[in-house]
């Protein structure tokens, strides 16, 4: 890549060919006559740069694509108008960009010393490992020094993200709490037009309404770059004014992007309105696409000759030229030689970034998936648990004592309670989890006691509930959402997929998305139930790198592991899933009524931790091994009650953490007995039993191995739900079989 590399975008010899042209029909520049003439031409100046840098790292990412060199090509090209943006913003506003942000990066960087934006860019390019953010894993525009927080999002799913960002600036300030960013931030949150259909979207929108319907501060510029395309798919001309600038509570600002002035004008407007009044705007910047979607995209299978043509006549790189012109800032010449200029330093280095080290092994990669730091999580709970001794509960009765019984939904209550009590930067909130409690009372009293800033209802949008415990977690606080159910949490799983397990990933672990969010789940609710209320379904959640699912069972194990899941979410930034049994919250007997089998003192000391993939066990004999977890621990104890009557002695091991799996508990459970019998209650597809039998294999056991486990089937009402989940008898029988 050098200048004599031949240019094959024809909006490259566009730019070169209109600027060339004016130098002969008539533009006469005009001399600055003004101090404000000087500083506008400074602005031009400072503007046009970005906008260069970022036109040809576009172009030099097609050609090293082109060589096999490069990896990433969708570019920002028509997009520059972004640069306006960020100079109407302070580089300590956090800012979530989508993939078109070349101009506003650069823009933000000059004025940072020491980051040297092509070369972040390029690196991102061509994966190299010493990219200063992301590490070679993806090109994303991202920089902890520029408060630039990476995203490679699906369609639109950072907005809930920088809703709930923006939410917590407010809130922790509200506390007294510090953040990372300054008091007045102004979280800006750019997206696409075509994004602007989807659903997440109108959620994230929703809400952001909602607060400024209901006065709740939220400062946050969101800007929609609007070029009219979708990949191949037209966005109807003026769809996103008529769609989006109806909503009264997002005050509406909108500029073309082709002309420079203008932009820079409405997005200061735009930035200062949002700064002063603590309340969401939306910028409408109309853009243009220029170039294909990405570089295996070839537009003109879908748009004509004209329309592209068309388009080249509202390159805001023109827009830009022309004012600094008109301004006498540069003529048509100097114009032209310093594009070139910008073309030479991108190319020369684009060849030094080509030898930079890719990243060298499994390890390498995965490294900043999931921090793990046992001793200081082991710490923290000691802290915690120390600090909750002698404390009044929330009902402001005297303290329990160790001894005193609790059922599993007193003890989660009872954990919470310590959390909120031991860290003001702690959140619980979802829906209903307020005044009312909680559907099942898991969370009464929290709120009388802690008060609405700290415990909170939200909107029924569990993708606007996941993305205020993602802006909590970036913002410094240890968001505790509630999911109402299970099933409501596929409504939203890639709030967890896409944004939260990808954060540490995509930014060397720079940013964190700590958070524990509680999920009522599993079946078995007698006289409620349907799909909706008694789902099993855990496979959305088992195969995301990083995260951690906890299903405790009994009271003592359930606060032991949240206070776990919390230490973890604090010291490491990891998100945490804590599966609570439904059906398990009040149940107080195992096997007789009376015999207060399932409840348990509250855990305090050496008990009041369990280190994240440790299992529970209950060893009875030595003739088979019995691995369950949740509402199979109960089924499997009074099985293993039964046989041991009949004179066979079991082994029931309690997973616990469904990731990370118990391996080498597992491993030496099965070796002891020879004999492996999973109960498991969740699905025989994608469940928890296929995982533990792949661990067994992968770690040379030879023994004999069976499963009993829920049918691959919905959950229907009433007793028809007990012909597809796993039961007693089913359990018995199998093990009867083995023996």
């Amino acid at each position: 890549m050098n200048r004599r590399t031949p240019r094959t975008e024809p909006v490259d010899d566009n730019f070169l060919r209109e600027v060339a042209a004016w130098s002969t029909e008539g533009h006469v520049p005009r001399s600055p006559a003004a101090e404000g003439d000087v500083r506008t031409g400074r602005e031009l100046l400072e503007l046009f740069d970005s906008q260069l840098g970022s036109r040809h790292l576009d172009l030099a990412a097609r050609e090293l694509g082109a060589r096999g060199v490069g990896y990433y090509s969708i570019g920002s090209a028509g997009h520059e108008s972004n640069a306006a943006v960020a100079a109407a913003l302070r580089t300590t506003d956090p800012a979530l960009l989508h993939y078109r942000s070349g101009g506003f990066y650069l823009r933000r960087a000059a004025e940072v010393s020491g980051v040297a934006p092509l070369w972040d860019v390029l690196l991102g390019v061509v994966a190299a490992a010493s990219e200063p953010i992301a590490g070679g894993r993806h090109k994303v525009f991202g920089r902890g020094e520029l408060s630039i927080v990476p995203q490679t999002s699906t369609i639109a799913s950072h907005l809930p993200r920088a809703v709930g960002l923006a939410f917590s600036i407010e809130r922790a300030a509200k506390l007294g709490l510090r953040t990372e960013w300054p008091r007045d931030s102004v979280v800006v949150c750019s997206f696409g037009d075509a994004s602007a259909n989807h659903s997440t979207t109108a959620g994230a929108l929703n809400t952001a309404a909602h607060c400024s319907y209901q006065h709740i501060p939220l400062p946050l510029l969101l800007v929609c770059e609007d070029n009219g395309i979708g990949i191949s798919v037209s966005t109807p001309d003026g769809w996103i004014r008529r769609s989006l600038s109806t909503r009264t509570e997002l005050t509406w600002f909108e500029v073309d992007g082709s002309d420079p002035l203008e932009c820079l004008a409405v997005a200061e407007r735009a930035a200062d309105w949002v700064r002063t009044h603590r309340r969401p705007a939306l910028l409408h910047l109309r853009t243009v696409r220029l170039m294909g979607h990405a570089g295996s995209d070839v537009e003109t299978g879908y748009r004509s000759p004209e329309d592209i043509t068309a388009e080249y006549r509202r390159d805001p790189l023109l827009g830009t030229a022309e004012a600094l012109v008109n301004h006498g800032v540069l003529d048509a010449r100097q114009v032209i030689d310093r594009y070139e200029a910008k073309r030479a330093e991108v190319a020369e280095t684009a060849e030094r970034a080509l030898d930079q080290r890719k990243l060298g092994s499994s390890a390498e990669v995965s490294a900043s998936i999931a921090c793990d730091s046992p001793e200081r999580i082991a710490e923290r709970v000691r802290l915690v648990t120390a600090a909750s001794t002698g404390r009044a509960t929330v009902s402001g009765t005297a303290p329990s004592k160790n001894g005193t019984p609790l059922t599993l939904a007193q003890s989660i209550n009872r954990a919470l309670a310590e959390e909120l009590a031991h860290n003001e930067g702690s959140l619980v909130f979802g829906q209903d989890v307020a005044r009312k409690g909680g559907v099942y009372g898991v969370t009464r009293g929290l709120h009388r006691e802690f008060g609405g800033a700290r415990v909170f209802d939200t909107l029924l949008d569990e993708q606007s509930i996941l993305g205020t415990a993602l802006g909590a977690g970036l913002a410094g606080l240890l968001p505790v959402p509630e999911i109402q159910y299970l099933a409501y949490l596929h409504n939203a799983a890639d709030q967890i997929r896409g944004e939260a397990a990808t954060t540490g990933f995509f930014s060397s672990g720079r940013y964190r998305n700590p958070m524990v969010v509680r999920v009522p789940g599993y079946a078995y609710q007698r006289g409620f139930g349907g799909h909706f209320h008694n789902d099993n379904s855990v496979a959305a959640l088992l195969d995301i790198p990083g995260v951690v699912v906890a299903s405790p069972a009994r009271p003592d194990d359930a606060a032991a592991m949240l206070r776990s899941c919390l230490a973890a979410a604090e010291v490491d930034g990891r998100v945490c899933v804590f599966l609570e049994p439904i059906a398990l919250y009040h149940t107080r007997d195992l096997h007789e009524p009376g015999d207060g089998g399932w409840t348990a003192g509250y855990p305090d000391g050496e008990s009041g931790h369990v280190p994240l993939g440790s299992a529970g066990e209950y060893v009875y004999g030595s003739d088979l091994t019995l691995v369950t977890s949740g509402n199979g621990l109960a089924m499997s104890l009074r099985v293993a009650r039964r046989l041991r009557q009949r004179g066979v002695g079991i082994h029931v091991l309690d997973l616990r953490w469904l990731a990370p799996l118990p391996r080498h508990q597992l491993s030496r459970a099965a070796e002891a007995t020879g004999r492996v019998l999973v109960a498991d209650e969740t699905r025989a597809s994608g469940g928890i039993s296929e995982r533990v039998i792949t661990a067994l294999i992968d770690a040379g056991f030879t023994g004999t191995v069976r499963r009993a486990s829920s049918a691959d089937s919905f959950i229907p009402l009433g007793e028809a739900a007990y012909h597809v989940l796993l039961d007693e008898e089913s359990i018995e029988r199998t093990a009867l079989e083995m023996l």
